[in-house]
Parts: structure tokens; sequence; C-alpha cells
């Protein structure tokens, strides 16, 4: 095949799991261009059906029909299934993008990056705030940042009640400091407690990183509002970004002194919806066979790194004898 024939290839795609994050990857499927949705599938059939019918595709009875019909697959089932299906499809000969957390423990997770790699497939993780047009507007602006205040709060839903919000939200914003600083973690500090359910529902950790960065991450999802915002600090300049409002505003001094002098810019964010950014990526990896930006070593970091948050949570509950998760989460 030419390259030119490679870069117009129709990818053929399907979305294994369709609860709320399924339906919405069968949604962005049906609007990019160059993507032809073949199929859904899921565990309950009636599910799958509404979906289905509501994008014009068919429901898939069986994974095993997925190699003959399709060349790539979002998967988005519970977190305890991403690494045995997302392993099976890549086995298959298909590329995946398996949701965030892309496993329970890291030792499925390097399950999936040998499957990845033993067949020759494309992994990406689902770390959608990756493609934020907040993100990707201070990309280009990261001048060795030093501090950093982040807080991912909502307020309570029964979505993805399977993980604690370390894996539900939190790393997220885990996934985009590894990125943002890249540097080791060289000290994690952090505290948690379930509120509504048996899992952690609101944690604080605190990270320290080899260069001298630290970062303040607080998540919850059992506020009273919904905030999404990062704010950093760099020599002369604070950047505040807003994930909900997808923009981001960068404040420099422009004379220091006892009368200083700022400057406020706001700066250049991409129109663009998160999900169809990173779907349109992943769509772009397949067809190019070119690492995608939140590869599967990116996902396995944030999730190391989410574990060695949780790991500290699960310390401090100890010492302060919180005793009705101190024991949890013993797999990761």
């Amino acid at each position: 095949m030419s390259p030119a024939a490679g870069e117009s290839k129709k990818i053929r795609v399907a979305v294994v799991g369709t609860g709320e994050f399924g339906r919405n990857h069968a949604r962005v499927y049906r609007e990019l261009d160059g993507v032809e949705l073949v199929g859904v599938f899921d565990e309950n059939p009636e599910r799958a059906a509404t979906v289905a019918a509501e994008f014009q595709t068919l429901v898939l009875t069986r994974l095993e029909e997925l190699p003959r019909r399709a060349d790539a697959a979002s998967v988005a089932v519970p977190t305890v299934a991403h690494a045995e299906v997302g392993c099976r499809l890549l086995q298959m000969g298909l590329d995946v993008l398996v949701e965030k957390p892309m496993a329970v423990n890291l030792s499925e997770a390097d399950a999936l990056l040998h499957a990845a790699k033993k067949n020759g497939r494309i992994l990406q993780v689902g770390h959608v705030e990756r493609f934020n047009p907040a993100v990707i507007a201070v990309e280009p602006i990261l001048n060795h940042p030093l501090f950093f205040e982040v807080h991912r709060l909502g307020v309570f839903t029964p979505r993805s009640l399977d993980v604690d919000v370390i894996y539900d939200l939190m790393i997220h914003d885990l996934d985009i400091l590894l990125a943002m600083v890249n540097e080791p973690v060289v000290e994690v500090k952090a505290v948690g407690i379930p509120v509504l359910t048996e899992k952690v529902d609101i944690a604080h950790a605190r990270l320290e990183f080899a260069g001298g960065a630290v970062a303040n991450v607080t998540a919850s999802r059992v506020s009273t509002e919904r905030v999404r915002k990062m704010r950093f600090f760099q020599q002369h300049e604070y950047i505040s970004l807003d994930y909900a409002r997808r923009d981001a505003l960068r404040i420099g001094v422009k004379k220091p002194g006892p009368q200083p002098e700022f400057g406020f810019e706001k700066l250049n964010a991409p129109a663009v919806e998160p999900l169809h950014a990173e779907l349109e990526a992943f769509v772009a990896a397949s067809r190019s066979r070119r690492e995608p930006r939140t590869n599967g070593a990116a996902g396995r970091a944030a999730l190391e790194l989410a574990s060695r948050v949780m790991a500290s949570i699960q310390e401090h509950a100890a010492r302060v004898q919180i005793g009705s998760f101190a024991t949890q989460d013993k797999t990761r």
C-alpha cells in the first residue's frame, strides 16, 4: 500500500461496552471523517441495541465477530474487565483504545502492553483531558513550572463507583502532571476518606518531583459544585487552566518592583470537544501506525502514580485508624 493510500484508508471501528462512555464513543465515531462505526457490543443486549439504533450501526453478539469487521475498537467496559477484553482484542489483531484507568493493577497494565507489542497493535489509553483545549494551549509555554494547585471536584453520581476517586478523577491530573513536568515523582503524601460509598470519595495528594516541582492535587465526587481547574507557577508568571471552560489564562510580570505591572493573555485554545480530539488521534494512530500521545506507557505511568497515592492514603488511614477502607485495594 502506498503512503497516500494508507493516509486515506477508512478505519473501521467498534465500541465494546455501551454505558455512558461507550455511547459517547459511538456518537463521536459517527461524526469522524474517514471512519466507519461497524458495530457495538455489550453484555447487556438491550443496552447495545439502544445505542446501535441511535447511531445507525449493528449489534455485535460476540467479540469474535470483530476481526473480520473492524480494524480498531474502543473498550469502555467496567475497569475490572479492561485488561481481559483489551488483551483479547489486541490478540485478535485490533488496535485498542481502553478507557482509564487502563487496568485494575500494574500487572494487568503490563499484560496490555505486552499484548500490544507482541501483536504489533496500537494501544491508547483514554486520558481525555490530555486533549482538552486548555491543556493544548499551555503546552507550548511550559518553562520548568515549580508549583501546581489542582482541583477536580464533582457532585455525586452513580457512575464509576467501582473504583476509588483516585482512579476515577484524580488520575486525569496525575497523567497531565507527569506529562507537563516530565520528571520522576520522588515523594507522595496523601489522605482520603469514604463519604457516600465504601471507596475513597474525596482525596488530597502532595507530590514532589525530582527537579523540585511540587503539586497539590484534590479530587472529590461528593462536592456541592463542579470544579475542574489547574493553576501553576513558573518563572515570572502564573497560568490558570479551566478544564470545564476549556480555556487558559497567562498572567506575567511586565514590570517588577514596588509598583509592578502585569500582563494578561488569554491563550489560544482550539475549539474542539476533547473526546472528539482523542478519538481522532486514535484513528490517526491506527492509520499511520505512530504511537499516540496517551499510549500504553503513559497510561501505565499514571496508574502507577495513582497506586502510590492510594498506598499513601491507606497508610494514613491505618495510622489514624480509619478502618473501613484501610485494608482495601490489596490487589493494586
